[in-house]
C-alpha cells in the first residue's frame, strides 16, 4: 500500500514536471486521481502503443498501472503494434509483453475489432493513443471499432484524452461509398477534434450502426490545453512521422500514396520530401531504403528521386492543402494516369470528385468551394462535442 502512494505521489509530480515542459499540458493518462476509481475491482483491458506515456519520463500507461496494482487483463494492440515499430499495413501478431507477462492481442491482424472471446473476461476497455487529427490516420478507426464492439458486449470504455497536433478542419467531407479502414466517420481529412471529442461526437450522432445509442463512454481530458494551441509530441506516434513537420505536412501528402510519387518513406525524413524517378520532378534527390524503424519496403527503393525537400519550409500553407498534387499532376504530363491506385486514393480523399475535378483542371480553390458547404455544417455539429476551448 505504501508503494502505491508513493507511486502516485512520483506520477503526480511527473506530471507537473511534464506540464511545466510541454506549456503546462496534463494528458488524461496523466490524470490517474481521475479514472483509477473507476477502475477498483474492474478486469481491464488496455488499447495502447508507444504514445500511451504518462509524465515526463514518458513511463508506459501499461507498466503505470500494473505498479498501481489494476488488473490489467490484456493489451490490444493497433496498427504498427504495441511498441509502435511495424511498418504500414504490416500484419501485427498476437504475443505477450516481455517486461510485465500481460498477453498482447493484434488489432491489426485477423481482426480489427475485437471479439466476443476476446472481451469476455473484461469490464472495461481503456483507450490512450496519441492522435495526428487526420481522418486516415487508422488509431481513430481502431477507437471506433473498440466503441462498437464495446457498446454490442456491453462494456465501459474509457478515453484518455490528448492534445490535437495538427487542429484543423479541412478538406472533403467523407462519403458512404468510401468508408474504409483509413476513414470510418463521415468526417473531414482535419477533424479538428481530439480523441475524445471524436469518441463524444461517434456517440452523440448514432454512428454506432448497430447501437446508435453508444457504448458506455467516459472521457478524461486534458488540463492546460485549448484548441488551435501547439504541441509537440513526446513520442513519435508511428515510424514515418517522426517530428513537427512530417505531422504538419501529412495530411497534405498522404494522397500522395495514391500516386506514383514517393512521400520519402525509407528515409530519415519521411513526408518531409516528394519525388519519382524521373528529373521532370525537381532537382532534389533522394533514395529511399529498406529502412527499420521506418519502412523496411519503401516505395522506388533503391533508386534515385526527384523532388522537393520541404524540410526546412517554413511558410507551409497551414491544414490541408491540394497545391503538392495539382503541381505535381502538373509536372507528371500523364493525365488521370498519374493517380494510379484510383481508389485507394478516394478512399484516402473520401471521395471521387477531388480525383475528377484534379483531372478536369479545376484550382485549388475551385475544388475547395465544392465541400465548403458540407463543411460548414460539420463544424455547427463539431462545436456539440468539443471539451476545450
Amino acid at each position: 500500500m505504501r508503494f502505491r502512494y508513493c507511486f502516485l505521489i512520483f506520477i503526480v509530480i511527473s506530471a507537473l514536471q511534464t506540464a511545466f515542459a510541454q506549456d503546462v499540458v496534463i494528458t488524461g493518462a496523466e490524470r490517474t486521481e481521475e479514472y483509477l476509481p473507476l477502475l477498483k475491482g474492474k478486469r481491464v483491458g488496455l488499447v495502447v502503443n508507444q504514445t500511451s506515456v504518462v509524465g515526463n519520463n514518458n513511463t508506459c500507461l501499461l507498466d503505470t498501472l500494473i505498479a498501481l496494482n489494476v488488473n490489467v487483463s490484456k493489451v490490444f494492440a493497433p496498427e504498427h503494434g504495441f511498441r509502435g515499430d511495424a511498418d504500414a499495413g504490416e500484419t501485427i501478431k498476437d504475443g505477450k509483453d516481455t517486461k510485465t507477462g500481460v498477453p498482447i492481442l493484434s488489432l491489426y491482424g485477423s481482426n480489427k475489432k475485437p471479439t466476443h472471446d476476446q472481451l469476455k473476461d473484461l469490464d472495461i476497455l481503456i483507450f490512450d493513443i496519441q492522435d495526428v487529427g487526420a481522418r486516415f490516420y487508422t488509431y481513430i478507426s481502431t477507437m471506433f471499432y473498440i466503441m462498437e464492439a464495446a457498446a454490442e458486449h456491453n462494456k465501459e470504455v474509457i478515453v484518455l484524452d490528448r492534445p490535437n497536433p495538427c487542429d484543423y478542419v479541412e478538406g472533403p467531407i467523407l462519403k458512404p461509398a468510401y468508408r474504409s479502414f483509413v476513414g470510418m466517420m463521415p468526417i473531414p481529412i482535419l477533424h479538428g477534434c481530439t480523441v475524445g471529442e471524436l469518441a463524444k461526437m461517434i456517440n452523440g450522432e448514432g454512428w454506432l450502426s448497430k447501437n446508435p445509442q453508444g457504448c458506455r463512454l467516459t472521457v478524461i481530458p486534458c488540463l492546460g490545453w485549448e484548441h488551435q494551441q501547439a504541441y509537440s509530441l513526446p513520442v513519435k506516434p508511428s515510424p514515418n512521422l517522426p517530428n513537427d513537420q512530417s505531422i504538419r505536412l501529412y495530411a497534405s501528402l498522404c494522397p500522395f500514396e495514391g500516386t506514383k510519387i514517393s512521400v520519402g518513406r525509407g528515409t530519415t525524413y519521411p513526408f518531409q520530401v516528394l519525388g519519382a524517378p524521373d528529373k521532370k520532378y525537381g532537382k532534389f534527390t533522394f533514395t529511399p531504403r529498406s529502412l527499420p524503424g521506418f519502412d523496411k519496403n519503401p516505395m522506388h527503393k533503391d533508386e534515385v528521386c526527384y523532388g522537393i525537400d520541404l524540410r526546412k519550409v517554413n511558410d507551409l500553407q497551414d491544414g490541408f492543402s491540394l497545391q503538392y498534387l495539382i503541381d505535381f499532376y502538373e509536372k507528371s504530363g500523364e493525365g488521370a494516369a498519374f493517380i494510379d491506385r484510383n481508389r485507394f486514393f478516394d478512399l484516402l480523399m473520401g471521395t471521387d470528385a477531388v480525383r475528377k475535378d484534379i483531372i478536369s483542371g479545376k484550382s485549388e480553390s475551385e475544388i475547395r468551394q465544392s465541400w465548403e458547404k458540407e463543411l460548414e455544417a460539420y463544424r455547427k455539429m463539431r462545436n456539440k462535442y468539443l471539451l476545450y476551448k
